[in-house]
């Protein structure tokens, strides 16, 4: 393995920062989810809701985090790096009125054409009396958060370049509580006199979330030296350039959000054979907000403080820096989501019967949604690793490796999920085995070709200690199974097994972990112990 050099350092204190804001982002969203699924429970508003969000989401993920971001930020660090902030300040002008200009029509056309595109998504929908309208209103008053929140991410990108990690991070939370507030205050408090049911009062909170997101960003920004002015200038070298790694990164994301869509037509056509219902859109929602968690706070934080460090690696000819760089980057990714996942796995049904249940949600559907949970769970290590080495591609300014594969996942992914749909007792948890497939399909595929391509990413030292990592996430998984037996044999079944389970199991199997990868001597620990110390230690140093 490399040494720790500086840029590893600084990577990992970068990410550390990010991954303690990004874990408040996804308890916040956690509870947000909790709220939700208290109040409408597994049922028909709900599902229209999930459903209607998720296409906008989709599209998010297409060209605002996904693309945009992509193509954005390693061809703006290498104006920063090679060029004046002028330049790099023109650059993100030109960037921002193009967002306005096409993703402004792209929300205009997913508004006209919702109906159609619940009907894609959701065929199942039209079964269910009021269901497929409420879906389609709720996608036309949701369409304008893509707007909103591509801007965020251009944003976010900008600060990220100038090291700015936290507040950009910090923003989801800010989304999570002011959509939630929101949501309540038109739904339930002004619903009745102005004609809005209280689930489309969520949906307008999603709107006023996506607006303060943006928002918050603004005032650092104005500090780093960036101020919007539109500009237009289709000539300009650079934007030229982002457009032409867009082409197929659009191709690439694409094929992703086809493989959600698959997976959401099946999910809306499943009726559980105990209660008859269809409540697979909510498990299957419910149990990857879950996987978010570990992904957001690792593989998020990790990719997003990589990008800038492996641009500008790239942009210098550095290339032994760059290859250092992302090896200590998917190691730190690694140690973290595979005992993640191990955790997932075992305690699964604790986790989101702790929180969820209770209400409109049963025991029943806790257990549906922690049998999803262990199924995503499964590829959470290769989601992640895709959020670094996805970028690395694009700091090589390569965007068709990715965009190849990604298109292979389509018949991966439709191959997997109709064979564990049908005929088979997985169900909806089938939906969730086959995305677990198709990112380990991608993580690997990957990193095969990206090591190929720079000359090693010292693979025999990181397989070794991934190796390492799974032998003491198999032992803490026995400690946490056994500690769970334990609470079954002691405790009823209800909310106070499932904390108990967790407040015994988590310090626990965590802290064998720990010392077992301690006595194998993995070479990530300490990097990690400085990355998610740094926050608290900042925090020590604020107070003094």
């Amino acid at each position: 393995m490399p040494e720790q050099g500086t840029t590893s350092e600084r990577v990992a204190k970068s990410a550390g920062i990010s991954s303690a804001a990004v874990f408040l982002s996804r308890i916040t969203g956690l509870m947000r989810e909790i709220a939700l699924a208290r109040m409408f429970g597994a049922g028909a508003a709900y599902d229209a809701f999930l459903m209607a969000f998720r296409i906008p989401n989709l599209t998010r993920d297409l060209f605002a985090e996904g693309a945009l971001s992509s193509a954005f930020v390693p061809t703006f660090v290498e104006y920063m790096a090679t060029k004046s902030k002028k330049e790099a300040a023109e650059l993100a002008n030109l960037v921002a009125t193009a967002i306005i200009v096409v993703v402004g029509l792209v929300c205009l056309a997913g508004m006209y054409f919702a109906p159609q595109l619940v009907t894609i998504m959701a065929p199942g929908f039209h079964g269910v009396p009021g269901k497929f309208e409420m879906a389609v209103s709720m996608t036309r008053i949701m369409f304008p958060f893509l707007l909103l929140v591509a801007l965020a991410a251009q944003v976010m990108g900008i600060l990220n370049a100038c090291n700015q990690f936290a507040l950009p991070a910090l923003s989801s939370s800010l989304f999570n509580i002011g959509s939630l507030i929101s949501g309540l205050v038109v739904g339930r408090v002004l619903g009745p006199s102005i004609g809005i049911t209280a689930i489309e009062g969520m949906a307008w909170g999603v709107v006023t979330g996506g607006a303060i997101q943006l928002g918050c960003q603004i005032p650092s920004l104005v500090r780093a030296g960036f101020v919007f002015r539109p500009a237009f200038d289709t000539r300009n070298p650079g934007l030229l350039h982002i457009f032409a790694l867009m082409g197929p990164a659009i191709l690439g994301n694409a094929a992703v959000q086809i493989n959600v869509a698959v997976n959401s037509n099946f999910a809306s056509q499943i009726d559980d054979p105990v209660t008859g219902l269809n409540g697979a859109v909510t498990w299957l929602g419910a149990a990857f907000r879950f996987m978010q968690l570990p992904l957001g706070l690792f593989g998020v934080a990790i990719g997003g403080a990589t990008l800038p460090a492996i641009s500008r690696a790239a942009a210098n000819g550095d290339m032994e820096d760059f290859r250092r760089t992302l090896s200590r980057s998917l190691g730190l990714v690694f140690l973290m989501t595979i005992p993640s996942a191990a955790g997932l796995i075992v305690i699964g049904e604790s986790i989101v019967g702790s929180l969820f249940e209770g209400g409109e949600f049963t025991v029943y559907a806790t257990q549906q949604t922690a049998k999803a949970l262990a199924c995503f769970a499964l590829g959470l290590a290769g989601y992640s690793a895709l959020k670094i080495m996805v970028p690395a591609f694009y700091a090589l300014k390569d965007s068709r490796t990715p965009m190849y594969i990604s298109l292979l996942s389509i018949a991966i992914n439709y191959a997997a999920a109709s064979t564990m749909t049908s005929g088979t007792a997985f169900g909806h948890a089938g939906l969730a085995l086959s995305t677990a497939v198709v990112a380990l399909f991608g993580g690997v595929a990957q990193f095969l070709i990206l090591r190929n391509r720079i000359g090693g990413i010292y693979g025999r030292s990181l397989t070794g200690n991934v190796m390492k990592i799974m032998f003491a996430s198999a032992l803490m998984s026995f400690l946490i199974a056994g500690i769970q037996w334990l609470m079954t044999q002691s405790l009823e079944a209800g909310r106070a097994r499932y904390i108990m389970t967790l407040l015994l199991g988590i310090p626990l199997g965590s802290s064998l972990f720990y010392y077992t990868c301690r006595w194998l001597r993995v070479e990530e620990m300490d990097l990690a112990v400085t990355a998610f110390l740094r926050p608290f230690e900042r925090l020590r140093a604020r107070i003094r």
